[in-house]
């Protein structure tokens, strides 16, 4: 099967490339205006940019795990939305995110293709204080009461 034949391969076909770094893989999937709204700055990336960072090894996915992915089919179009863990290098530093994104496809000469990426980060939960043991609490509120 084509890797862009249908949105969920060339979703795959997309996140492979990223972890591969191949710029070969990406300019099938990538539409010659496609448009990435970084996940971690908000920057506007576009094609060129995405594939030179990458093929210059300036930036390298070690981990990208797609979850919860949507798929939304319109007659040339698809809206694929989903979240991820990834994992990487920026400029030789370590980098980790977990984020929900939207992606926009649109068929072209038979073949789907990514027009837009946006990334949304996901807020690491709060961390809950531990509870107290009831004996314990029971103990602090005594003592509290006599003064000891």
């Amino acid at each position: 099967m084509d890797e862009a034949s249908d949105p969920p391969a060339a979703e795959r076909a997309f996140f492979t490339a990223l972890v591969e770094a191949g710029p070969e893989a990406l300019d099938r999937v990538l539409a010659d205006d496609f448009l990435l709204i970084d996940v971690m700055k908000g920057a506007e990336i576009t094609r060129a940019s995405l594939l030179e960072v990458l093929g210059s090894g300036q930036l390298r996915f070690e981990v990208i795990e797609p979850a919860e992915q949507r798929v939304r089919l319109y007659p040339t179009t698809a809206v694929v939305t989903g979240r991820t863990r990834m994992s990487g290098r920026f400029a030789g530093a370590p980098f980790a995110a977990l984020s929900r994104y939207t992606h926009v496809y649109v068929e072209q000469q038979g073949r789907w293709r990514l027009v837009a990426a946006q990334g949304t980060p996901i807020a690491p939960e709060p961390e809950q204080p531990a509870a107290t043991p009831p004996a314990q609490a029971t103990a602090a509120s005594t003592t509290n009461r006599t003064g000891c």
